[in-house]
């Protein structure tokens, strides 16, 4: 059975106020829609986007904008922290191998970062899936892998 976000339980979840930068950047990713999911684009066909997320201890990939159907799996491990667009910040931990599912009605979304808050690199990849309910975000060729 696919398992999603709202099944893994957070190791710690509240809802404090921000840090003004935080707060900033999500404002403006609210202005202009962030559609890069990952740190890099590794491979796209008219069906899917194949993505990459590499994040060394304390580094953050900001604000980013989900739209289509999607999953994700955890190569190798790791604990980060999340801002999600409901005001709250979360923690989690994640498992070699471990994967969810995400998928978006018409005019759904979710917003939100990643920071590594552990102490080795953390890799995920991320596949989207083109032919979902919601159009596509564009992306700039600086983030396509194929094209540099």
């Amino acid at each position: 059975m696919a398992l999603s976000m709202p099944d893994k339980t957070a190791i710690h979840s509240d809802r404090t106020e921000w840090p003004a930068t935080i707060k900033a950047e999500f404002e403006r990713e609210a202005r202009n829609p962030n559609g890069c999911v990952g740190t890099e684009l590794l491979s796209e066909t008219d069906r899917v986007r194949v993505w990459i997320i590499r994040l060394k201890p304390g580094e953050r990939a900001g604000f980013h904008r989900h739209v289509l159907d999607y999953f994700w799996t955890s190569v190798n491990g790791g604990r980060a922290r999340q801002h999600l667009m409901d005001g709250s910040t979360i923690e989690h931990t994640y498992a070699p191998g471990e994967t969810r599912h995400e998928s978006y009605s018409k005019g759904e979304y979710k917003v939100h970062d990643l920071e590594n808050i552990g102490t080795g690199d953390m890799i995920f990849n991320t596949i989207e899936f083109l032919d979902s309910a919601n159009r596509p975000l564009p992306i700039p060729d600086t983030v396509r892998h194929a094209t540099r």
